[in-house]
C-alpha cells in the first residue's frame, strides 16, 4: 500500500470539503438557506447524498449539516481504508460544489460541457450496458501528454465499445484533433474539476434505478457498485491531493485507477500505466471486463459509439433510399449448397463512380444458410442490420426493409470505404454474432437501378409473407413464453416475460428475438417458458409461468398479470420506453415515454415516475413497458384496453399515430386520435378533463377503474 497516496488522498479531501463550506455559506447568504437545490430532470435530487446517506436535501440549507458530517469522517492516519473515507468526503464536497451551480433552476454548463447527465440519457443506456453492447465505462481525468496521445487513448476505447467520460483538459484535447463527442457518440465531455463527481452520481443512479437499492443503504450501495458497474478511472497527467482524493473515492465504489504517472501504487486498485495502448487493457483486466473484438477489414473505426453518429447533407458523400431513390434490405434463409460462404458480391457502379452528393438505388441481399437456422429469424436477423451498418464510423443507418435510409460521409469516402464494405461488415457481424444458427453467409448489393426495381418486389413479397405468418402469431397460439432476465445484471429480481403480443419493457425483444436468443445462447437470459395451465383468462395469468417466475425473481415475486396494470403487474428493471399510470379523476391512463422531460398530469415527470416504478418490483397502478405493447391487442386488456387512454406526450402520440388509429378503427373507435390529449392542451388533469368531456372521449364512459 502506498502511504504517500492515502495521505495525499486525506489531504485532499480536507481542501475539497473546505473549499465546498466555502462556496456554500456564500450562497447561503445570497440566496437563503430556503432555496431549492438539485439537479434537473432526476428523481433523486443529489444522488452522490440522497444513495449513499439517504437524506433528501430541497434546500441548501439542507447542506452543511451533510457535508460536516463527512467531515467529521476524515481520519488522518494514512491508511487505506482511511483514505477511501476521505475520498468518500470529497465526493460529498464534489456533490455540494456542483450543486451550487444549478441552484434557482439554472445551468452554469454550456456547450461543448454537459454537467449533469439526465435520469433520461441513464435510462435509454440501460439496455446496451447490461446486453454488453457498451461493455464498461471509462471516466478519463485530466490532460493526455499531447492531443495525439489523447485520441490514442479515446480510439482504444471506441473500438472496445467503452462509454466515454471526461472531465478536465482531455474534452478539449479531443476536440482540437476533431473528435465528436456527446451523447450521441457515448462520449460524455462533463466540464472541469468537481464535474467529475457527475460520472460518480451516474453509476449511483444505476443502484437506484436498477437495482432498488433504497436511499440510505450504503453498504448495499457500495457492494452494488462493486459488483455490478463495470467502471474504472483512467487518471492522466500530473496528480494533485485533490484529484487523488477524488480518485480513492472512485476506487471506495470499487472502480480501479490506472494513471500515466509514475508512484507507488496501490495493487489493483491504484496502479500505473505510461504507455496509452497498455494503459486501456490494463484498465479493463483490472475490471475484469472481457470484450470481443471481430477483426473487420474496413477503413473506419467500428463499435457501438457510432451508432447515433449523424450524417448531415452537407457532410454526405452519397446516400440511399429515403425516398431519394429505391433501396431495401432483405435478410433470406437458403439451403446450405446455395451459400457460398464469405462471397460478396457488387452489382452496378461503387460509389467512387459518381459524384459527390448523388442518391443511388441499393439493394442489400444478405443469404444465410444454418443448421438451426430457422425462417422466422429472417427478420431478426435483418433487423440487426440497422446496428451493424450504424457501427461503422461514417455511416449512417435508419429505418428498415423497403423504406431503408442510408448515408455515406465524405470523410469515410476519403479513408477509402465504399459499398463493398457494407458486405465485409454485415459477413462479419452475423458470423461473430450468431455463430449458433449461422453457418455460412454471402453478400449481394446492388447499385444497378434495374436490378433493384427487380428485387426489391421479391422481398416486398418476402415482406407480406413474413407479416401474413406473425398475424397469426397471438398469445393463445402457442405454448410457451420466453422470459427476459438480461437486465438483471443491473436489477437483480426483475424478470420480463416477452409474449407474441408483449414485447420486453425496453422495446428490443420480441417473441421471435427471444426464441432466436435461446437458439444461440440456450443457458442465456432468454429461456423457454411453458405457460400450463390458465388460472386467469383475463387477466393474463397462467401456473407455469408463476412457477417460473418465483424462481426467477428469487423467491420475491408469487404472480403476474400480463393483460392488467391494477393486479400484479409485470416489474420492471429501469430501461423501460415508456411508463403507464392511472388517472382515476379520468378512469383512464397516460402513458409518458423517457424522451419526454416535462410534467404530466399525474403530477409527477418520467423520471420521477421512473424511481418507483423501476427495481424489479410491482406496483399496481404503474408499468413501465415498451412503446409498441400500446398497439397490442393484449394492451391492459383487462381493463378496458385502447380505449382508456387518455393522454400522452405529442411526439409519442404522433410516433404511433398510424398503430393508434388502424387499432382503433378494427375496435370500432371512431375519431379516437384525437381524442386523446397530449401537453398542449394540459399537463394537469384539470385541464385535460375539459377535452375529454368535449370529445366524449370513451373512458369516461367505461366502468371505473378502482
Amino acid at each position: 500500500m502506498s502511504r504517500e497516496l492515502c495521505k495525499a488522498a486525506i489531504e485532499g479531501s480536507i481542501i475539497a470539503a473546505s473549499y465546498a463550506e466555502i462556496l456554500l455559506n456564500q450562497a447561503i447568504r445570497r440566496h437563503g438557506e430556503d432555496t431549492p437545490v438539485g439537479y434537473p430532470d432526476t428523481a433523486y435530487r443529489l444522488p452522490v447524498i440522497r444513495s449513499l446517506s439517504g437524506e433528501d436535501t430541497p434546500t441548501i440549507g439542507d447542506l452543511p449539516a451533510v457535508l460536516n458530517r463527512f467531515k467529521a469522517n476524515i481520519r488522518h492516519e494514512p491508511t487505506l481504508e482511511n483514505a477511501k473515507l476521505a475520498g468518500e468526503a470529497t465526493l460529498f464536497a464534489a456533490e455540494i460544489i456542483e450543486a451550487l451551480k444549478y441552484i434557482n433552476g439554472r445551468n452554469s454548463y454550456r456547450a461543448p460541457y454537459m454537467g449533469f447527465v439526465s435520469d433520461a440519457v441513464l435510462r435509454k443506456l440501460g439496455v446496451p450496458l447490461v446486453d454488453d453492447t457498451i461493455p464498461g465505462v471509462a471516466v478519463i481525468i485530466g490532460k493526455a501528454r499531447t492531443s495525439k496521445d489523447a485520441v490514442t487513448v479515446f480510439k482504444e476505447l471506441q473500438k472496445r465499445g467503452i462509454l466515454v467520460i471526461m472531465v478536465n483538459d482531455i474534452i478539449e484535447q479531443l476536440l482540437e484533433e476533431g473528435m465528436r463527442l456527446g451523447v450521441d457518440y457515448m462520449a460524455f465531455p462533463l466540464g472541469h474539476f468537481t464535474a467529475a463527481i457527475h460520472a460518480v452520481n451516474f453509476a449511483l443512479r444505476a443502484g437506484l434505478a436498477f437495482g432498488g437499492i433504497a436511499p440510505g443503504k450504503r453498504e448495499e450501495m457500495l457492494k452494488y457498485q462493486a459488483e455490478r458497474v463495470d467502471a474504472f478511472v483512467l487518471a492522466l497527467g500530473e496528480l494533485d491531493e485533490v484529484r487523488i482524493a477524488a480518485e480513492l473515492g472512485a476506487i471506495h465504489l470499487g472502480f480501479p485507477v490506472v494513471t500515466d504517472q509514475e508512484v507507488e501504487e496501490i495493487p489493483d486498485l491504484f496502479v500505473a500505466e505510461p504507455d496509452y495502448v497498455k494503459m486501456v487493457q490494463r484498465a479493463l483486466e483490472l475490471r475484469n471486463i472481457k470484450i470481443k473484438i471481430v477483426d473487420i477489414p474496413i477503413p473506419v473505426t467500428f463499435g457501438p459509439a457510432f451508432e447515433g453518429e449523424r450524417i448531415r447533407k452537407e457532410d454526405m458523400h452519397v446516400e440511399f433510399g429515403g425516398q431519394r431513390s429505391p433501396a431495401f434490405e432483405l435478410v433470406r434463409m437458403i439451403p446450405m449448397d446455395e451459400v457460398e460462404d464469405g462471397k460478396i458480391t457488387v452489382i452496378g457502379p461503387e460509389i467512387d463512380e459518381v459524384a459527390a452528393g448523388t442518391a443511388m438505388p441499393l439493394g442489400i441481399m444478405v443469404d444465410v444458410a444454418g443448421r438451426k437456422m430457422q425462417e422466422d429469424f429472417e427478420p431478426v436477423l435483418e433487423r440487426r442490420i440497422h446496428y451493424f451498418i450504424n457501427y461503422a464510423e461514417g455511416c449512417w443507418h435508419i429505418a428498415q426493409r423497403d423504406i431503408c435510409w442510408m448515408r455515406i460521409s465524405r470523410d469515410a469516402f476519403a479513408k477509402g470505404f465504399r459499398i463493398r464494405h457494407f458486405g465485409e461488415i454485415l459477413y462479419a457481424k452475423f458470423k461473430s454474432d450468431f455463430p449458433a444458427i449461422v453457418d455460412r453467409v454471402q453478400v449481394t448489393l446492388i447499385t444497378d437501378e434495374a436490378q433493384v426495381h427487380e428485387q426489391i418486389e421479391v422481398a416486398r413479397r418476402k415482406y407480406a409473407a413474413r407479416d401474413a405468418r406473425l398475424a397469426g402469431l397471438t398469445d393463445e397460439s402457442v405454448d410457451t413464453f420466453y422470459s427476459c432476465t438480461l437486465c438483471q445484471s443491473f436489477a437483480p429480481n426483475h424478470v420480463c416475460i416477452v409474449a407474441p403480443e408483449r414485447i420486453g419493457l425496453c422495446g428490443a425483444v420480441s417473441w421471435l428475438d427471444a426464441k432466436a436468443s435461446y437458439e444461440i445462447t440456450p443457458t442465456g437470459p432468454n429461456q423457454p417458458i411453458a405457460k400450463g395451465e390458465c388460472i386467469e383468462p383475463v387477466k393474463g395469468q397462467w401456473v407455469g409461468v408463476n412457477e417460473f417466475l418465483k424462481v426467477a425473481s428469487h423467491n420475491t415475486l408469487e404472480a403476474v398479470n400480463l393483460y392488467t396494470l391494477l393486479e400484479n403487474p409485470m416489474t420492471s428493471c429501469g430501461c423501460f420506453e415508456c411508463i403507464m399510470a392511472i388517472l382515476p379523476e379520468a378512469n383512464g391512463v397516460m402513458i409518458v415515454n423517457r424522451e419526454f422531460g416535462g410534467m404530466t398530469p399525474c403530477g409527477m415527470k418520467f423520471s420521477t415516475l421512473a424511481g418507483s416504478v423501476g427495481g424489479g418490483v410491482q406496483t399496481p397502478g404503474f408499468m413501465g413497458h415498451g412503446r409498441s405493447y400500446v398497439l397490442s391487442r393484449k394492451f391492459i386488456a383487462a381493463d378496458g384496453g385502447l380505449a382508456r387512454i387518455v393522454w400522452m406526450p405529442q411526439e409519442l402520440k404522433e410516433f404511433l399515430k398510424e398503430g393508434i388509429t388502424r387499432r382503433a378503427e378494427e375496435l370500432g373507435l371512431e375519431g379516437f386520435y384525437d381524442k386523446i390529449a397530449d401537453e398542449t392542451v394540459g399537463t394537469t388533469i384539470e385541464e385535460v378533463l375539459p377535452l375529454l368531456e368535449e370529445k366524449g372521449h370513451p373512458a369516461l364512459a367505461m366502468p371505473p377503474l378502482m
